[in-house]
């Protein structure tokens, strides 16, 4: 298909995906709360469409009501702690928020590019790019619903923290495809029509990075968190008592005080692998280097909070939030040294 280069708009292009991050990065920090205060289970069925509208009139509200009531989590959990339908329907809100927010984010996707395709505004090479970040959209929701469906089966009292982190990372990983994207196309209005690479440190560095957010996730699904209130030690000792009965790969996939235990100490190793990111990007954009200490210094910080307050609900979704802005921190360090410009050849 032939592009008009006086249709092309590049620059608008970018913004609208920065936009488009941002609300991700709005949904991570919803998707935290709707975590900590056990909301996710409220919700017990997908409508894509009708869904969109809460309960309208008592009725509809006690019809969720029981619905909820026949989850295992009700059954074993909050119904046991006397949950009344007041109580119901704030958990009710933080799901159905966070679902709404879901579509709020699809739409604002999927109707600016069929614009932007109409237009003739997209340069060349990025419409299957756009059409793979709409997709992964989608694919955010199927997954959440996947996430809600583990936690519905049987006497289950939580989701599953396998699929809670395939939810979760492929969100982050989202946001890293738009903040990239976003960054190729300034580019692009800049005159630049090479788009950056991936290069061998953003392999190493995003590798490190990618084991300590899925810990996170791991550390999120089973409530780890609470495994321990102490930093740095665990029940008084550098090692926990890790349950090895079933295994010691089951036992670190699954216990909850050998998963906290890795992810507070790997964190470390991903310190040391952004350390090393911000160190080389800085002859190229100091501004990107700076992002990178205060997204990773923060985390940790907030990281170690979180554990000494017993998972505190804001400071716990404080961390979750900051852990979305170190991804774009690395998004934009890795896009950095992947361009071809004579300084971020240096810096490799």
């Amino acid at each position: 298909m032939q592009h008009n280069p006086r249709t092309l708009r590049p620059f608008a292009l970018a913004n609208w995906l920065f936009v488009v991050a941002f609300m991700v990065v709005v949904m991570v920090s919803v998707g935290g709360i709707t975590r900590l205060t056990e909301s996710g289970l409220s919700i017990t069925e997908w409508k894509p469409i009708t869904g969109a509208l809460p309960p309208l009139s008592q009725a509809a509200w006690q019809a969720e009501f029981d619905l909820y009531r026949q989850t295992g989590e009700y059954i074993n959990v909050t119904g046991p702690a006397g949950m009344d339908l007041g109580a119901f329907q704030f958990i009710y809100f933080w799901e159905w928020f966070h679902r709404l927010l879901g579509r709020v984010i699809g739409l604002a996707f999927a109707l600016p590019l069929a614009w932007f395709w109409l237009r003739g505004a997209i340069p060349p090479g990025y419409r299957h790019r756009l059409v793979a970040l709409l997709a992964l959209g989608g694919l955010q929701g199927v997954f959440g619903w996947f996430m809600v469906k583990s936690g519905l089966a049987g006497t289950m009292t939580d989701v599953s923290h396998f699929w809670l982190s395939i939810h979760l990372l492929t969100a982050l990983f989202t946001l890293g495809g738009l903040v990239w994207t976003a960054l190729d196309l300034r580019r692009y209005a800049q005159g630049r029509r090479d788009a950056a690479r991936w290069t061998g440190t953003a392999t190493w560095v995003g590798a490190v990075l990618f084991v300590q957010l899925l810990l996170g996730a791991w550390v999120a699904g089973l409530n780890a968190g609470l495994a321990s209130d102490s930093w740095p030690l665990m029940q008084g000792r550098l090692v926990p008592e890790i349950g090895t009965a079933n295994g010691v790969l089951w036992a670190f996939t699954h216990d909850p005080f050998a998963i906290h235990f890795l992810h507070r100490w790997w964190a470390w190793a991903a310190l040391a692998a952004l350390l090393i990111l911000a160190r080389k990007v800085r002859p190229i954009e100091r501004k990107a280097s700076i992002a990178l200490h205060i997204a990773i210094g923060t985390q940790i910080l907030l990281g170690i909070a979180t554990v000494l307050t017993g998972v505190a609900l804001w400071i716990a979704v404080a961390h979750q939030v900051v852990g979305a802005l170190v991804v774009a921190a690395f998004a934009w360090a890795v896009h950095l040294l992947g361009r071809s410009d004579k300084a971020a050849i240096r810096a490799r």
